[in-house]
């Protein structure tokens, strides 16, 4: 995934989607050289669900229910259940990391395809909270200030982990 945050055009389409390869390659940079052992640990107290694993996995998700399931209108095929609502967090600090970031980056490679494939001002299929059916450019312009905000995340958990500050 490349990491640049400058579009090949100028158009929204462009610029969208190149803030959020931007993101991911981002989270991605984060993890870069981190062990399991480190993605797994939770080291803010009282946040036993924050881990690097755990947050890489939720990005992996949080798109997954923001283009399959409300944009395409697909099964939510999510690892959340009622009596584990935030399981995509604890899977990804069970997994070796190296599997974490390889499912989330195979993903968003899928994703890229489908955005590409439909027009900005598409509706997704399913409503959400308010009943509102958003546009795909609404979609994406969410998925940035989500893996960005987690982005932070990541820099502070990697910090706490093993010192490593930057990317």
């Amino acid at each position: 995934m490349s990491r640049t945050d400058m579009p090949s055009a100028w158009d929204e389409r462009s610029m969208l989607t190149t803030f959020l390869d931007y993101a991911r390659a981002t989270a991605v940079a984060k993890c870069e050289g981190l062990s399991d052992e480190g993605a797994a640990r939770a080291p803010l107290s009282g946040s036993p669900l924050m881990t690097a694993g755990g947050v890489v996995s939720h990005l992996r998700w949080v798109e997954h229910w923001w283009i399959e399931v409300i944009f395409l209108g697909e099964e939510d095929r999510g690892p959340w259940t009622e009596d584990d609502p935030d399981r995509e967090m604890r899977i990804g600090a069970e997994l070796p990391l190296a599997q974490v970031v390889a499912e989330y980056e195979e993903q968003t490679a899928r994703f890229r395809d489908i955005v590409a494939g439909h027009d900005l001002q598409a509706p997704a299929k399913r409503p959400v909270r308010d009943g509102t059916h958003v546009t795909l450019g609404w979609v994406l312009m969410h998925l940035i200030e989500e893996t960005s905000r987690h982005n932070g995340h990541l820099d502070i958990l990697r910090e706490l982990v093993d010192g490593t500050t930057g990317s």
